[in-house]
Formats: structure tokens, sequence, C-alpha cells
């Protein structure tokens, strides 16, 4: 119980005092996830909309392969993505290992499978609503798929904050894939499991305080530019 009130007593002094190390590794967590994020969302989200409108050979297996991997490990996300930007990997070359580059890759193929998993649920009923007028106006597949996710996106801001949350909060791959170099990966959760690791249980949960307080603000930024409330309702 100690430990928690010094946790928030030094979280507190922390973001009063703005600590210059505390607002570099903050900054770099937010950058990378937010753009992991945008990434996967350019990925996830037509794939879901192209699962909800197309019917084709693999569709059923695809969605149930879409469905398992987001149990995917992140650890083994993180193994295998180390193994490719590696020296002697395929990706060697380009140096990537050990930086925001590939900390943003192995985001990215965690958080794919979770938002195309949970847009495709609410684009596939929005598609059984919609399937006869957009069939009678003859529009392209392309142009079905856009009106779906034009009319779903306040539902698919619900996936894109899930793959949010599940980003933010990954310390496993990133830990081997970025290193936790000081100045350079060290993002929130990889410098919790160092302080952790340290011994330093107090400024562990102040940088837990701290995680928790951005992913807070981040939700609550998203659904106000996204007006997600109406007439007082979430």
């Amino acid at each position: 119980m100690v430990d928690l009130w010094e946790g928030l007593r030094h979280a507190f002094w922390l973001v009063v005092t703005f600590d210059a190390e505390l607002a570099e590794i903050a900054l770099r967590s937010l950058r990378v996830t937010l753009t992991a994020l945008m990434i996967a969302c350019l990925i996830a989200l037509p794939l879901a909309a192209m699962l909800a409108v197309r019917r084709f050979r693999w569709r059923r297996a695809t969605i149930a392969l879409l469905n398992a991997l987001m149990g995917l490990p992140p650890v083994v996300v993180g193994l295998i993505v180390y193994i490719f930007l590696s020296r002697s990997g395929p990706f060697g070359a380009l140096g990537l290992l050990f930086t925001p580059t590939a900390m943003i890759v192995a985001q990215v193929i965690i958080i794919v499978p979770l938002i195309a998993s949970i847009a495709h649920q609410s684009l596939r009923e929005l598609w059984a609503e919609y399937h006869d007028l957009l069939i009678s106006m003859n529009v392209t597949q392309v142009q079905k798929m856009r009106t779906l996710i034009w009319d779903a996106r306040r539902a698919l801001l619900t996936a894109a904050l899930a793959g949010f949350g599940r980003g933010i909060g990954e310390v496993g791959a990133i830990m081997i894939v970025g290193g936790n170099i000081d100045n350079a990966t060290r993002v929130l959760t990889t410098a919790i499991a160092l302080e952790t690791g340290k011994g330093e249980f107090a400024l562990a949960l102040a940088l837990g305080f701290v995680l928790i307080a951005l992913a807070l603000g981040v939700n609550l930024a998203i659904h106000w530019i996204g007006q997600t409330e109406r007439d007082s309702r979430w």
C-alpha cells in the first residue's frame, strides 16, 4: 500500500515538474503507437470491408484466421520480426532492428487482426441493411466498401481504440525488437519493466499511472473528435 501511494506521489511530481525524460518516453510511446495504429487501420479497415462485401472461396477461412490471430502471442511476433530484421535475416540490410520503425512493424502485425475482426462484425451487420440498396444502384465493389466504411465510421472507432489499447500496452514484442535503448527505443511499458526489475517500484508505478492517463486522454480525444457523444449519451 505504501508503494501505491508513493507511486501516485511520484507520478504527480513527475508530471508537475514536466520531467524531460518522462516527456521524451511518453511522446515516443505515443508516436510509435499512433503511427502503428494509422498503418494498421489502412490495412485492416479495407480488409474488413472486403470480407463483408465480397464472396470468394477462402473467405470463411480468412475470417477464421483473423479471429485466431487476435490471440497471437506478442513475444512470438517480436521474435519473428527480430529474425526478419536481424543481420542474417532477409531485411537485415535495412538496419531497422532496435529502432522505432521495428517497434511500429511489430505493433502493426499485432493489432491488424484485432481491428479487422472487430470492424468486420460492424460492417457485416451494416452490409445486411445496405445490400439490396447498393446492389440496385449497380455500384462497384470499391464504392460499396467505401460506403460501408464511411457510414460505420463511428462504430469503427471502437475497433481503432481497441487496437490503440493493445498497442500502447505492448511490452514483449517491443522489448525484443526495440531493445529498450535509452533515448532511442525506450517507451513507457519497457521503462516500467526495467524499473520493476531494478526494484524501483515507486517509479514503476508512477510510469504506470502516466501510461494509464495517456491512454485515457487519447481515448477521450478520439471520442471527442469523432463526435461519438450524442444527446449526452455515449
